[in-house]
């Protein structure tokens, strides 16, 4: 099992605050021989939909030196993880989960914010401060 990120407790206890049920910690995949593991599975009730909206969320804290070298470690596991949600039909919607910090100052960048939208990379930005979930895009 992989090490956890510095702020997988945050997260987990910022997706709680909003309402979310954790399901898994991890979330384990399996494709053939290979076998990965998402951060965190949750999910939520949408009483409207009368239907539980289920995730998948990578939680990364972008701490090594470089950030762009942060970003396509997260880039590469995020991709990996979509597809074998894909291809085993997991019907789990896959977040990226990100500190605050890291959003405002490399992910609204014209380079990060093309390729998040390219990629169709979901996000969820949080305060590790306040364990809050500031945004979630889309």
């Amino acid at each position: 099992m992989s090490a956890r990120d510095l702020y997988h407790s945050v997260v987990r206890q910022a997706l709680e605050n909003d309402g979310w049920t954790i399901t898994h910690d991890p979330y384990n995949l399996q494709y053939e021989d290979v076998n990965l593991a998402v951060d965190l599975g949750a999910e939520k009730l949408i009483a409207a939909e009368k239907e539980n909206r289920k995730i998948a969320i990578e939680v990364k804290s972008f701490l090594a030196k470089s950030t762009i070298y942060a970003f396509h470690e997260a880039l590469g596991q995020y991709i990996n993880y979509k597809r074998i949600l894909e291809w085993t039909g997991k019907k789990r919607t896959l977040y990226l989960a990100i500190p605050n910090d890291i959003y405002n100052k490399f992910f609204v960048k014209p380079f990060a914010s093309r390729i998040i939208k390219e990629e169709k990379i979901n996000l969820i930005v949080f305060n590790p401060e306040e364990n809050h979930i500031n945004k979630w895009i889309p």
